[in-house]
């Protein structure tokens, strides 16, 4: 049936749309032009790093000059290229069709700090800003990415208590000054919480505010500990 299904509609790059071998895949071009996350990685962000993987923490500058209150992060991509441009079309394009690739690769991302009780969660929307965008790529992500790794998913555990101005062209202590009590722990989700391991799920990290903002609600709300992945990081030569 498949193969009757592709001489039909035969498979296509998920960024330009050319012929590809399978479905979900790149062709060779756009590919080369992904920059994927791979070696040795900041443990708090996932920023690729020089050097060889030993095992042994190591941080990247920006981690190191900003203190991180949660334990590790990792990136499937740099915000780059081919990579943007996905991020970009399923942000505000409407591509839905990219979550099931976009979260594989996020999946794969995650596999070294993901442990088998964790809860994962999405970085919420404010509600007009998700009336106006009809979705929450980050929820649709983490509900993807929990599928995958077969752990729990709780896509309202935060909510974004007011709305922020976008956080695009601001300063780091600017970032941060925006997000200032702005996401809070769902009351109806604080018993599930409690003593949990959480891995808090969103699209992009730029300064890291938003998902310190977050993982500050998780442990005032009583976590064991937090970790976050993101489909993408923007790194400071990018």
């Amino acid at each position: 049936m498949l193969g009757v299904l592709h001489l039909v509609f035969p498979p296509r790059c998920i960024a330009c749309g050319g012929a590809v071998a399978s479905d979900f895949g790149l062709c060779g071009d756009c590919w080369r032009d992904t920059p994927f996350v791979t070696g040795l990685v900041c443990d708090k962000c996932g920023a690729p790093l020089p050097g060889d993987d030993d095992g042994a923490q190591t941080l990247c500058d920006d981690c190191m000059a900003h203190a991180r209150p949660w334990g590790q992060g990792r990136a499937a991509l740099l915000y780059s290229g081919t990579a943007r441009r996905l991020v970009l079309a399923l942000k505000h394009g409407d591509r839905l069709d990219l979550v099931p690739p976009l979260a594989g690769w996020l999946n794969r991302a995650a596999l070294p700090i993901m442990t088998p009780d964790m809860l994962v969660a999405p970085i919420p929307l404010h509600r007009f800003r998700l009336l106006k965008r009809r979705y929450n790529q980050s929820a649709l992500l983490s509900g993807a990415l929990a599928r995958l790794s077969g752990l729990q998913h709780c896509p309202d555990l935060l909510l974004r208590s007011r709305a922020t101005p976008s956080q695009e062209g601001l300063g780091h202590d600017a970032r941060f000054a925006n997000l200032d009590r702005a996401l809070s722990v769902n009351r109806k989700r604080k018993a599930t919480l409690a003593g949990r391991n959480v891995l808090l799920v969103d699209d992009v990290m730029t300064s890291g505010a938003t998902l310190s903002a977050a993982t500050d609600a998780c442990f005032a709300a009583g976590v064991a500990s937090v970790s976050v992945v993101t489909l993408a990081r923007v790194a400071k030569d990018a």
